[in-house]
């Protein structure tokens, strides 16, 4: 297997239509509600491997890309999906599989989906729902869901700018209206979907329901957690779980870069929130903008964020080693 020689990955954002979506991602009709800016099929922009997917890269690449603790791990699946979302309405209620539920019900090589939010902007008033209400058993929950009635056992809580949610598998949730966010999930595509307001159905929309009975579990969620804000350069925990972690990065305009490593142990993807960067590592150079995103190989080692027009700040997601 030969070496990696470029280690600074830029990846094409996908847009993805929505019937819920927005204008923030990008103005479009029918809006863009979802913008998937890194996952297996996403495609390297610039350099040596320009329009090379990540997964391909995997596999030529294997540990060099991956990094040594992660590499192996999930076969040939990229493991992670970062994307950014813009919520002009309601999303479907719905909820995902855990592993072995998703082996099972999905097929034997499928992951489940924890996921995670991070809220970029919420307008004032702005909810989730997330878990059930307190008292709430399985029988009951069951019930709410076979007779479309989930609005009186479901859980909503207030959320603003700057606070993350874990969603644990098997946890019933939905997003609300104003909300601009920076969501990270297993790679999985699967989602039982619980309720739907009363949209039409169509064939991407569907419900499904007797799935949804068996994978939601009558659980109160924990409540979302504000991150520290670095005071000047610095790092500071925004999630964990067994799938993935993510750091809340903040570099200074005036006082020099953030130095970091992958130790050769795992990936880093790196998703732009406010403010430009550059990323340098050795003789190579990268500058990403808002909403932009890379992915740093594995096999980097050390490398430096610059903050390059005022301070900026970040997003890092790996794969717990």
């Amino acid at each position: 297997m030969s070496p990696i020689d470029q280690h600074l990955l830029a990846l094409e954002p996908q847009a993805r239509e929505r019937v819920w979506g927005g204008q923030r991602l990008r103005p479009s009709n029918p809006p863009i509600g979802e913008m998937w800016v890194a996952y297996g099929p996403s495609r390297v922009m610039g350099g040596r491997y320009a329009g090379r997917t990540l997964d391909d890269l995997a596999v030529e690449f294997g540990p060099d890309l991956m990094g040594t603790a992660i590499a192996g791990r999930n076969g040939a699946r990229f493991p992670l999906l970062v994307k950014l979302l813009d919520c002009a309405d309601w999303l479907s209620v719905q909820v995902h599989p855990n592993d072995e539920q998703a082996r099972r019900m999905v097929g034997p090589d499928e992951p489940g989906k924890t996921e995670a939010w991070y809220f970029l902007a919420a307008e004032p008033d702005s909810q989730i729902i997330l878990g059930v209400k307190p008292g709430v058993d399985q029988a009951q929950l069951g019930r709410a869901i076979r007779g479309g009635s989930i609005g009186d056992v479901a859980a909503k809580l207030d959320v603003l700018a700057g606070e993350a949610v874990l969603v644990p598998a098997g946890t019933l949730h939905a997003l609300g209206p104003g909300l601009l966010l920076y969501e990270i999930q297993q790679a999985s595509d699967t989602t039982y979907r619980v309720y739907d307001w009363d949209r039409p159905t169509s064939t991407g929309r569907k419900l499904h329901i007797e799935e949804s009975v068996e994978v939601t579990r009558a659980v109160v969620a924990a409540p979302a957690v504000r991150p520290a804000v670095p005071a000047g350069t610095g790092t500071s925990d925004a999630i964990e779980c067994p799938y993935f972690d993510v750091d809340l990065v903040w570099v200074a305009a005036d006082g020099g870069p953030l130095a970091t490593d992958t130790a050769g142990r795992r990936f880093h993807i790196l998703t732009v929130l406010a403010g430009e960067i550059e990323l340098a590592r050795g003789g190579e150079r990268l500058g990403l903008g808002r909403f932009e995103t890379a992915l740093v190989a594995g096999s980097a080692g050390a490398y430096e964020i610059w903050a390059t027009a005022g301070p900026a700040t970040m997003l890092r997601a790996a794969v717990p080693d």
